[in-house]
């Protein structure tokens, strides 16, 4: 009985030790099985951290194209162009402004091949003929990122442009914050183009607060050429004394650029305080002849800015062919200079 007792109790004990270690063994699974899923949870999440990460960088990547509205419509340029040509003056002005050499330009009009005041920032620039009819050969062979041009002088060649490369214009060529503006939009410039502006209206600020009374002092803008004389209105030149508070004469304002003289019985329309004459004096075409001529007659004599000896001889690239930012600024230095503000 003792030995069926003792056996019997073994039995049981070997029952319990069996159940116990299935238990142990389920929980030990369960823990694995715990584990793994935590493993899979993390690499589904990296996944799909992954995954949402690609439209991100696809989203950014569509961001950089921007639509550029212009003169002649709409263009996409994508990101900041890095080979830029442009085909005005004033284009080829405002990029420098921004820190960007242009790739190729078309050529001064004057001081050829580049302009005297911007000519040590354009070294290694190609050369890409006329403004009026640049060389779209030479532009197609440089495969540019984006080509900045003019309504004024390429409207009938922007279809030949655009084939080449993204195109946008200006509506004119002399108004230089529209030149500006869009051509810091096509580079990507836009906080350059505010660093700029914001200089340029304390140079400003400082100009009028210096010149006082000065400022009621009118002034007039002449330009000798071959055959007739030019009152200037409102180009480059006109449009940056506007700006800077400097009065024209009366009869001297209109929307038009200007007017033609072409009998010295006009000369008394040139009548002001002071006046500005911006001919072009490296050019031999006959106009420094016309300008003697005008300037030795009696009525010349008469006009109050030369019986004050206040003619001022001016830089044309500067005054008028630029057209440009950085012209805008060597213009208010010249005129420092001539109101003595310096």
């Amino acid at each position: 009985m003792l030995g069926y007792f003792i056996n019997g109790h073994r039995k049981r004990m070997g029952i319990i030790v069996m159940a116990i270690s299935i238990m142990l063994l389920s929980v030990l699974a369960g823990c694995g099985q715990g584990g793994g899923s935590k493993e899979a949870s993390s690499s589904q999440k990296a996944q799909t951290d992954s995954t949402s990460a690609e439209p991100k960088a696809a989203s950014q990547g569509d961001e950089s194209k921007r639509t550029i509205k212009h003169a002649m419509g709409e263009t996409v340029v994508t990101g900041t162009p890095q080979k830029v040509v442009t085909l005005f003056q004033g284009a080829t002005d405002a990029a420098l402004a921004l820190g960007v050499k242009p790739a190729g330009a078309v050529e001064a009009w004057i001081e050829q091949p580049w302009y005297n005041y911007i000519r040590d920032q354009m070294d290694g620039a190609v050369n890409l003929g006329s403004e009026n009819q640049p060389n779209l050969e030479e532009i197609a062979a440089m495969k540019p990122d984006v080509i900045i041009a003019s309504k004024t002088r390429h409207e009938e060649i922007y279809s030949q442009l655009s084939a080449i490369a993204p195109t946008v214009m200006t509506e004119e060529v002399h108004i230089w914050k529209d030149s500006l503006a869009l051509t810091a939009e096509a580079l990507n410039k836009q906080g350059e183009e505010k660093a700029f502006l914001q200089r340029w209206d304390s140079e400003v600020a400082d100009f009028q607060q210096k010149m006082g009374d000065k400022l009621k002092l009118t002034a007039g803008i002449v330009d000798f050429r071959a055959d007739h004389a030019r009152i200037v209105y409102t180009g480059f030149s006109a449009l940056v004394l506007d700006e800077l508070g400097i009065a024209h004469p009366p009869e001297q304002k209109g929307e038009d650029w200007g007017v033609k003289l072409v009998s010295k019985e006009n000369i008394p329309q040139m009548d002001a305080d002071i006046i500005f004459d911006q001919t072009s004096t490296s050019r031999d075409d006959g106009r420094l002849d016309l300008r003697k001529e005008w300037t030795s007659h009696p009525l010349w004599e008469n006009l109050k800015a030369v019986q004050n000896n206040r003619v001022y001889e001016v830089d044309t690239a500067v005054w008028n062919n630029g057209s440009g930012p950085l012209a805008a600024e060597e213009m208010l230095k010249d005129l420092k200079k001539i109101y003595e503000l310096d």
